[in-house]
């Protein structure tokens, strides 16, 4: 009888094996700016939610906290070079050309556990002139569905070698409670947008002081 093969929201102890090697290679290698770590709980249910520009970013997240996060990602993902990244640190992946119910079932799984979902409200990369694509109601959906914390964080900066600009901000937790689903969608893009600016801003400061 063969072994049954492990569902994506079961997988841990890939992760757990991983990525701590993962956080060593990525801080050596591009020195990212980690702001506001603290504000993702270290325990409970949690939906992690921002921007989406490079398919590195959620490597962010996992050097910001020790936490497992199951990050949703696009099933192309898992057809190519990180393809055995993706599975072994427990992704669900997501079929984008139709309604995906089976990664929406993983990942509420996750939360129902009490566990932690990253995910990127844009639906896909911003490889548009757009400040920031417009969110899709499911994280908050989602997140309403389960009484989950969202944090959410905003990512601006270069993916290079040693990168001066690479910075991840978190924003303060928040429930969706007696909002509707359209309300905390607002919510939750206003301030992924604020924490960008703040980056940018902040960026340019230092910039003037160099």
């Amino acid at each position: 009888m063969s072994k049954k093969r492990k569902k994506p929201e079961d997988r841990e102890l890939g992760y757990k094996l991983l990525t701590p090697i993962m956080r060593i290679a990525f801080r050596l290698y591009y020195n990212p700016r980690i702001i506001g770590a603290e504000k993702i709980p270290a325990d409970g249910t949690v939906v992690i939610a921002g921007n989406h520009k490079h398919v590195y970013d959620q490597c962010l997240t996992i050097m910001a906290t020790k936490r497992v996060i199951h990050y949703m990602a696009k099933k192309e993902y898992f057809d190519g070079m990180l393809a055995p990244f993706f599975r072994l640190v427990g992704c669900i992946p997501v079929d984008r050309s139709r309604r995906d119910l089976s990664c929406m079932m993983s990942a509420l799984k996750v939360l129902k556990k009490g566990g932690a979902i990253g995910i990127f409200p844009e639906g896909t990369r911003n490889k548009t002139d757009a400040f920031l694509l417009r969110f899709k109601t499911g994280t908050v959906a989602m997140a309403k569905r389960t009484d989950a914390y969202i944090v959410p964080f905003g990512l601006t900066g270069d993916y290079k070698f040693r990168s001066k600009n690479l910075t991840v901000r978190y924003g303060e937790p928040f429930k969706v409670g007696d909002m509707s689903v359209e309300e905390a969608n607002e919510k939750l893009y206003k301030e992924v947008e604020r924490l960008m600016r703040e980056n940018l801003s902040e960026e340019e400061e230092m910039r003037k002081n160099a």
